[in-house]
C-alpha cells in the first residue's frame, strides 16, 4: 500500500510540469493570427489620422468636450496625399519590418540604423538626433544613449515599437529582445521603456481578452525601480480607484509627473513629448475606453500633447486584441481607400505589411519554441519579464539661463561666452542659411579647453534635432563656455533660442513652466 501511494504521488508530481507546459501553449488558427496582425496595423493607421489634426495643439491641457474631433470622409487619403509626414509612426515601423524580412530575425542593429538614417522620410526629436549621430559615425547603442542624444527620453521608439509586438504574438519577452536591438538606436532609459511597454501590450493582445490585464501584465516588462514603472503603476491605481473618470487620472498624473528634463525644445514648457507621459496617455485611453474602439481613440486623443501617436498605439493594441474583422464599420471605408497604397517614402502598403508581419510572426513563433502547422500555430506563451534598469538625467534639475542669441559663434558677437554654475547645459537652436550644402563648424570650448566641434546644416534631413550643444558631464560648479564659428559666412545665422543649465536636484526649488 505504501509503495502504491508513493507511485501515485510520483506520477502526480511528474505530471505537473507537463500540465504547466500545456497551459503555456496556445493554439490559434492562421486566419485568427492574421486577423489580429491586420487589426494592429489598421488600428494604428486609423488612430494616427484620427488624432492628427490636434497634434500638439493642446499642451498641458485636455481637449475640451465641446471641441469635436472629426473623422470625415477620405480622411486617411487626404493625409496620404498632403501630409505624409503624419505617418512617421508607421513608416518607421515599416523600415524595420523590411530589414527583418530581408535579413532575417537576427538582422543586426547596424542594418536597422543605416536603413532609417539614410531613408528619405523626415524625422524629429530622438529619431533625427540618432540619424545625425549615425551619419557622423556614432552607431547604436551609442546613437540613442542619453549623453549623446538629448531626446533619449522622448516618445520616438514608443510610437515605432508596434512591429516588435506584432511579430511576437503572445511573446512579450521576444518583443523586448527586439526592442533592445532597435529601440536603442534612438532612445535610452524611459524613452526605451515606452517602446518596451507598447511592444509588450501588442504581444499580449494576441493571448489576452481583457485590456486591463494587458496593461498590467505589460508593465511587468519594466523595472519597478524606474520612473516609467512608477508613472504607469500610478495610472493603473488611479483607474482602479475610479474607473469612470479619466480626467481625474489625467489631472493626478499631470500634477505629479508633467516635468520634462531632457528634450531641449520642451524643457520648462507646456509641451511634453516624454515617453512616460505619452505612454500614460495610451494607458488612459485603453483603460477608460472600456474596449470601445472609438471611445479608446477619443480619450487618448483628448489627453492632448502628441495626440496622433497616442490614439494610434491605443487603437492598434485594442484592434490586435479584438481583430481586424471586429473594427467597427464606421472606421473602415477610409482605411480601405488606402490599404493598397504604399506609404510615402516607402514601397510598402498596409496590405504588404499584413503579409510580411505574418511571415515574421511565424518565424518568431518557431524561434521561441512554438510550432507552425498548415492551418494553425502553437504559440509558447511567455510570462513577462522585466528588462534591465537604465535611467538618464537622474538627479538633474533644469533652469533657464538665456534665450534669443543670434549669430552664435560669429566674430564680434558679445554673446559668444556663456557663464553659469551647474552640472550640465543644453542649447536649443538651429542654423538659418539659404545654402543647404553649407556645413557650419562651431567650436565649443569649456573652461578653456576645446570640448568638440559641432557640424550644422540647414538641410532638414541632415540637421541635428534642433540642439546646438549639450553636456551632462560637468563637475558641479562655475563654468565658462565659449563658441567660435570656424568657417563663418554672412548669410549664415546660428540661433540659440533657449539655453538651459542643469543643477543638482534639490539645490533650489523647481522652476514652474
Amino acid at each position: 500500500m505504501k509503495k502504491l501511494t508513493l507511485l501515485l504521488l510520483s506520477a502526480i508530481l511528474s505530471a505537473q510540469p507537463l500540465q504547466l507546459a500545456a497551459r503555456q501553449l496556445l493554439t490559434m488558427s492562421r486566419a485568427e493570427l492574421l486577423d489580429k496582425i491586420k487589426g494592429g496595423w489598421a488600428g494604428q493607421t486609423i488612430g494616427c489620422a484620427y488624432g492628427g489634426p490636434t497634434e500638439f495643439c493642446y499642451r498641458g491641457v485636455t481637449i475640451p468636450d465641446d471641441v469635436e474631433i472629426q473623422y470625415p470622409e477620405h480622411h486617411l487619403q487626404w493625409h496620404y496625399d498632403r501630409f505624409p509626414g503624419l505617418f512617421d509612426d508607421v513608416y518607421m515601423d515599416l523600415t524595420f519590418v523590411k530589414v527583418f524580412s530581408e535579413e532575417g530575425l537576427d538582422a543586426p542593429a547596424e542594418s536597422m540604423a543605416k536603413a532609417f538614417a539614410y531613408a528619405p522620410y523626415p524625422l524629429w526629436h530622438a529619431n533625427q538626433q540618432a540619424r545625425y549621430n549615425i551619419m557622423h559615425g556614432l552607431m547604436p547603442p551609442e546613437s540613442g544613449f542619453w549623453k549623446n542624444n538629448p531626446h533619449a527620453d522622448c516618445i520616438d521608439y514608443q510610437i515605432e515599437s508596434d512591429f516588435a509586438g506584432l511579430m511576437s504574438p503572445g511573446m512579450p519577452n521576444a518583443a523586448s529582445e527586439i526592442s533592445d536591438k532597435v529601440g536603442h538606436l534612438m532612445n535610452y532609459g524611459d524613452g526605451w521603456y515606452g517602446g518596451v511597454f507598447v511592444g509588450a501590450m501588442y504581444a499580449l493582445a494576441f493571448t489576452e481578452d481583457d485590456i486591463t490585464a494587458i496593461v498590467e501584465k505589460s508593465l511587468r516588462t519594466i523595472p519597478a525601480k524606474s520612473k516609467f514603472h512608477r508613472c504607469i503603476a500610478d495610472v493603473v491605481r488611479w483607474y482602479r480607484e475610479d474607473p469612470t473618470d479619466w480626467k481625474r487620472t489625467w489631472k493626478l498624473y499631470n500634477e505629479k509627473y508633467s516635468e520634462d528634463v531632457g528634450c531641449p525644445e520642451l524643457i520648462l514648457a507646456p509641451g511634453n513629448i516624454d515617453a512616460t507621459m505619452n505612454s500614460a496617455y495610451v494607458a488612459i485611453g485603453l483603460l477608460f475606453g472600456g474596449g470601445d474602439f472609438g471611445r479608446t481613440m477619443e480619450i487618448a486623443t483628448r489627453c492632448g500633447q502628441d495626440s496622433d501617436c497616442n490614439p494610434a498605439s491605443a487603437a492598434g493594441i485594442l484592434a490586435t486584441m479584438q481583430g481586424y474583422s471586429h473594427i467597427p464599420e464606421q472606421w473602415m471605408p477610409n482605411l480601405r481607400e488606402v490599404e493598397d497604397r504604399p506609404f510615402s517614402y516607402t514601397t510598402m502598403s498596409l496590405r504588404d505589411v499584413y503579409q510580411k508581419s505574418l511571415d515574421l510572426a511565424l518565424m518568431n513563433i518557431e524561434k521561441n519554441g512554438g510550432k507552425v502547422l498548415d492551418d494553425k500555430v502553437i504559440i509558447k506563451v511567455q510570462k513577462p519579464k522585466a528588462v534591465r534598469l537604465e535611467q538618464g538625467f537622474v538627479g538633474m534639475t533644469p533652469q533657464p539661463l538665456a534665450e534669443g542669441i543670434e549669430h552664435l559663434g560669429s566674430p564680434g558677437n558679445n554673446q559668444n561666452v556663456i557663464q553659469f554654475d551647474g552640472i550640465g547645459i543644453t542649447i536649443y537652436g538651429n542654423i538659418d542659411c539659404p545654402d543647404k550644402t553649407y556645413e557650419a563648424q562651431l567650436e565649443v570650448c569649456i573652461d578653456g579647453k576645446t570640448d568638440r566641434v559641432m557640424t550644422f546644416t540647414s538641410d532638414f534631413h541632415k540637421r541635428t534635432a534642433d540642439c546646438l550643444y549639450w553636456n551632462y558631464d560637468l563637475p558641479d560648479g562655475p563654468h565658462r563656455i565659449e563658441f567660435r564659428l570656424l568657417n563663418p559666412r554672412e548669410d549664415a545665422n546660428i540661433k540659440a533660442h533657449r539655453v538651459i543649465k542643469y543643477e543638482k536636484e534639490g539645490k533650489r526649488g523647481k522652476v514652474k513652466k
